[in-house]
């Protein structure tokens, strides 16, 4: 990209790395000092009909820079619509922009990847609409109160790619937490993932004398409580995956004949954070398997945006990792998550035994930290510049107050090491930001299990 800048706080082991925060504001200095900034806004429309605007600003067709204007609008379409969610693009702006997305967004396009998937979610043809800016329809958002209900005796869970973790909680207080090594994504036969996650939540079961409610979290795109696509369950061929993952929860929901409630498990993150710290405008980041992200608005409600941030693209150096799903450069999941890790071990001098489970090269790795191995903890530090500079860039797009990390990644010194290189990031590069926006790490236990004890609160007991 014309307009990609490096960082002032580089991270440790990837000299590469152009944060797309800094190339986006960069882009938009050279809008502002053209003098003749061009409107555009972007609208994500999903199949019920709510629809969510970005207004933002491009150079005119006139300047010598100009063509940076397609690249510029293509990744920020590509964050708006795995951030929002949506089967319908509205591109209010300069036609050749709009022409350019519509290309791209075609099954044999630049974006084929998410143009089938947004096709499979919504069940709808994907769209693109070229206008002008002031003919975009405008906003429709909607949100819901969800969870908080803490009566009873529950069960949570929360399904991630290297481990699956249970709660028994009673009256609010967690009773029993275990967390389970598992490999969802190499399993093909829809079965196994109803009995692991079945074996789960009788192990929870039998430490209390009745179940009430069961909620639950897992990665990709739910939708009243059906699985419509996730990276979790690619080991499943399409045609066993409609009714054996499409249909696992409601199948596992008949089973208990309780309440029941699964959504993303990044929005459970958000949950977690809201009713730990009491806050809320509150973005919740579990740093496990992938990336997890989710959002609690000022309302204390949940939108409707899908916030799979995993896919969202932070790095716009020319050759940025490339996501091993949907085959895109610079998406969070290669950044912010175990896969980090693995990637860059080699950088910090360590062999990991790929034999090994994912859980357990993770374990490896954060062992080497605690052991005092020279440069292993500057794969947590490089994890944690990248980070600080994803918070601000997801500020771009979220009304923030608080940044909640979780996951795995995060547990013992190695959280640490990525809380501190976060901070200096932003404390760095965005001052004010640093000063509005607070970046939380809760205790171990939270940071461990948060997630499954959030989660059993979302069913209300009728």
């Amino acid at each position: 990209m014309i307009f990609e800048k490096r960082p002032r706080v580089p991270p440790p082991l990837d000299a590469n790395f152009r944060p797309a925060v800094l190339a986006n504001r960069a882009y938009l200095a050279e809008v502002e000092a053209s003098g003749k900034p061009v409107p555009l806004t972007i609208g994500i429309e999903q199949a019920d009909g709510t629809r969510s605007l970005f207004h933002t600003q491009v150079l005119p067709a006139e300047h010598p820079k100009a063509e940076a204007n397609l690249a510029y609008a293509e990744r920020l379409v590509k964050f708006l619509l795995w951030q929002r969610g949506g089967h319908k693009v509205y591109v209010g702006g300069p036609a050749s922009i709009g022409e350019y997305l519509t290309q791209a967004y075609t099954r044999t396009g630049l974006r084929a990847f998410d143009t089938d998937l947004w096709e499979t979610v919504f069940e709808k043809p994907f769209e693109v609409v070229v206008t002008t800016a002031e003919k975009v329809p405008p906003a429709k958002e909607a949100s819901i109160a969800l969870g908080r209900h803490l009566e009873g005796y529950r069960i949570g869970f929360d399904l991630g790619a290297s481990d699956r973790k249970v709660s028994a909680v009673v009256e609010g207080e967690p009773i029993f937490s275990e967390e389970v090594q598992w490999d969802p994504r190499n399993q093909s036969d829809p079965a196994y993932h109803y009995h692991e996650v079945m074996c789960s939540l009788h192990r929870a079961a039998a430490r209390m004398p009745r179940v009430d409610a069961i909620g639950g979290s897992s990665a990709g795109a739910i939708i009243n409580n059906r699985v419509r696509i996730a990276s979790l369950f690619r080991g499943v061929p399409k045609e066993k995956f409609d009714e054996g993952i499409g249909g696992l929860f409601p199948r596992i929901a008949k089973a208990w004949g309780v309440p029941f409630e699964v959504i993303n498990d990044g929005e459970v993150t958000a949950l977690a954070g809201s009713m730990s710290l009491g806050v809320n405008a509150i973005l919740g980041i579990a740093l496990g398997s992938s990336e997890a992200g989710g959002y609690v608005n000022r309302d204390g409600n949940v939108t409707k945006w899908l916030d799979e941030l995993a896919f969202a693209p932070i790095d716009y150096a020319e050759g940025a990792t490339a996501d091993e799903w949907s085959g895109d450069i610079g998406c969070g999941a290669n950044y912010l998550s175990q896969q980090a890790v693995f990637r860059l071990a080699p950088a910090a001098g360590i062999a990991v035994d790929e034999k090994l489970s994912l859980a357990d090269r993770l374990a490896f790795v954060q062992e080497q930290v605690a052991k005092g191995h020279a440069r292993a903890g500057l794969i947590f530090e490089t994890i944690g510049v990248y980070l600080g500079y994803a918070v601000a860039h997801y500020a771009d797009f979220y009304d923030l107050s608080h940044v909640l990390i979780l996951g795995r990644v995060t547990s013992g010194a190695c959280g640490d090491l990525v809380m501190g290189r976060c901070r200096e990031v932003l404390t760095t590069e965005f001052p004010e930001l640093a000063k509005r926006v607070s970046v939380n790490l809760p205790d171990e236990k939270a940071r461990r299990v948060g997630q499954s004890v959030a989660a059993a609160s979302l069913p209300a007991i009728k």
